[in-house]
């Protein structure tokens, strides 16, 4: 049985293993084309050479979730703690002007635009409200998250603040306040905040079926107790209920069909 500790660092590797794993393939959107890039391979982990349609970096490197996740890594080990300040400075830093995130063709992509003619970029993808964060600081905004965006940025990059604060009383408040400063979204929020006790329960707790870890979840969500209670937590419930009642249908079919994102 590993220690709390090693399941820890297993919470932040796993994630950034998971995040390189993955990102040769991101945001194939057209299922017919990504079933005839990848046929019937079983296995498309680390995929070479990168079929990603917006952006192509090396195999092995992070997506932006990834460099995220790692940023808020570095502030913490760097300050020994969390420190809001610090991380918004390493943010705006490693995405910011003059990075190799500054690319003029994906600062000019508009959202749900599609792929445009000189895609995938030469380089890595600076997401949405990565570009509305740089904003609100280069205009001196105290509040820097996106009202707007929802896409996974706040479940991507949670790993290390859960694993530095896993079973303590403040856990969730980091991990809100590190959402919301890229993310303001009530919605972004709420779900980042149950992947958080979802991650938390496995640290604490060790091996465990994933439907346990969700159900521990949605028991927290529905204590009057809880800590950093939230408006939508109950809608929150509702769905984690309807995932665990199609957990046996196939992915395709749940994700077209079902919690289809438009």
């Amino acid at each position: 049985m590993l220690s709390v500790g090693q399941r820890k660092l297993g919470a932040i590797v796993g994630a950034a293993v998971a995040d390189a794993a993955s990102q040769p393939l991101h945001w194939n959107y057209d299922p017919v084309k990504l079933a005839g890039i990848i046929g019937d391979r079983e296995e498309v982990e680390f995929w070479e050479p990168s079929a990603n349609p917006y952006y192509c970096i090396e195999t092995g490197r992070q997506s932006c979730y990834g460099d995220l996740a790692y940023v808020l890594l570095e502030s913490f080990s760097h300050c020994k703690g969390f420190n809001l300040e610090d991380q918004k400075e390493r943010t705006y830093k490693f995405f910011g002007p003059g990075s190799e995130y500054d690319d003029e063709l994906n600062k000019d992509y508009k959202w749900k635009s599609g792929v445009g003619k000189n895609f995938p970029i030469k380089g890595p993808w600076k997401q949405f409200s990565m570009k509305h964060f740089l904003k609100r600081v280069e205009e001196g905004q105290a509040k820097t998250g996106s009202p707007t965006d929802e896409q996974m940025d706040s479940v991507a990059k949670i790993a290390p603040v859960v694993a530095m604060f896993a079973g303590e009383p403040d856990m969730l408040e980091k991990v809100e306040d590190a959402i919301r400063l890229t993310q303001e979204s009530d919605t972004t929020v709420v779900l980042g905040m149950a992947a958080a006790r979802i991650i938390e329960y496995f640290i604490l707790n060790g091996p465990a079926p994933g439907e346990e870890a969700v159900r521990a979840a949605m028991g927290q969500l529905e204590d009057t107790h809880r800590n950093n209670p939230q408006d939508l937590d109950r809608a929150v419930v509702t769905f984690l209920r309807e995932v665990l009642e199609k957990k046996n249908t196939p992915h395709q079919e749940v994700a077209r069909n079902i919690f289809r994102f438009d």
